[in-house]
């Protein structure tokens, strides 16, 4: 199993390229770069510039606001500039965002994130290959390719491309086209074992795929620390991501599978009334703990195994910032142990 860290700096890229730095120390495999309050794309370049060692990868980029030729030029030239050190994670976002954040018609979101990989790899391989670019799809149509307009080739691996998905017929999809399924923070072991993985052995018979072609990523929330004073610090922060999460209807199949829509609509409620920062005090702790592992340091390998594992295959997980280099390297050697049913494809072009 691999280990990624992540980051919530979105907007100094000094300090970017500083925690970058600090993940490829700790000898994590992967950092990740959400979508908040800046372009994951660009910040992905930065990370990858400051970088040597650890993969980069957007966790997620919202699709839909952006042409798949663009977000081609934007991944492909991080990850020939990173000597093929990028993945592209990429999500559908929900329909208010779309339409009302980002002016972006919300038109059949799974066809559509399937299109939009299938026309990504025919940018690609048109430029890597020299194949005509001709993708025609329902939602995405792209036919025209010069050679002013071409760049030189990489001589790399394809891009890998990552999908976030929560509901069934999503996660159906994108096990059967992504080369990875990042699952979301939101998520329970019940969910992980009754729906989630169901849904990925579908997507991958439908599509002739074997597991080990698929790396799924996460699945809940971890979090950890020396002590248990700054697990238990953590355990809180997650307490207010489980409340706004669970208000949002796109995640409710989560709450419904355990019986918990009234707290879902009570959440809801409040974020229409404006009640932001009282929801966290709505999530009871029994509820709490199925959403997250969190434990100290020394404990966190076996904890991870007992929540993931035969499922994920790689995980999220958050260094303190003052954490030993020998603590986060035991850590991760010890995670890197556990097994893990995905084999990374030596040339994705093939």
């Amino acid at each position: 199993m691999r280990i990624d860290t992540f980051t919530a700096e979105n907007n100094d890229w000094a300090k970017l390229a500083a925690e970058a730095r600090r993940a490829e120390s700790l000898g994590v495999d992967g950092f990740a770069i959400p979508e908040i309050t800046g372009d994951p794309l660009l910040n992905a370049a930065m990370a990858a510039q400051a970088t040597e060692r650890i993969r980069i990868s957007t966790g997620i980029a919202v699709a839909f606001p952006r042409s798949p030729m663009v977000v081609a030029e934007q991944a492909w030239a991080i990850h020939r500039n990173s000597g093929g050190r990028f993945a592209l994670g990429l999500g559908t976002q929900v329909k208010a965002h779309n339409e009302r954040r980002f002016s972006t018609p919300w038109k059949a979101p799974r066809s559509r994130i399937v299109e939009y990989v299938e026309a990504l790899r025919a940018i690609w391989r048109c430029w890597e290959l020299g194949e005509r670019l001709d993708y025609q799809g329902d939602y995405y149509q792209f036919s025209l390719m010069t050679p002013e307009f071409t760049p030189p080739k990489s001589n790399l691996p394809m891009v890998p491309v990552y999908l976030a998905a929560v509901r069934p017929r999503t996660i159906e999809s994108a096990a059967a086209v992504a080369d990875g399924l990042r699952l979301h923070g939101f998520c329970t072991k019940k969910y992980l074992q009754e729906v989630v993985w169901p849904a990925i052995e579908r997507g991958l018979q439908s599509a002739g795929r074997s597991r080990s072609d698929l790396d799924v990523c996460g699945g809940g929330f971890i979090m950890t620390g020396p002590d248990e004073e700054t697990v238990m610090k953590n355990r809180e922060w997650v307490r207010y991501r489980v409340s706004f999460y669970a208000s949002t209807p796109a995640y409710r199949p989560v709450m419904e599978l355990h019986g918990w829509e009234d707290l879902a609509d009570k959440l809801l409620h409040m974020t229409k009334t404006g009640q932001w920062k009282k929801m966290s005090a709505e999530v009871p702790d029994e509820v709490l703990d199925e959403f997250c592992i969190y434990t100290t340091y020394d404990k966190l390998p076996e904890a991870i195994e007992a929540r993931f594992g035969g499922v994920s295959d790689t995980v999220e997980v958050g260094f303190e910032a003052d954490t030993d280099v020998e603590v986060a390297e035991d850590v991760v050697s010890r995670v890197h142990a556990i097994a893990s049913g995905f084999e990374a494809p030596l040339d994705r072009y093939a």
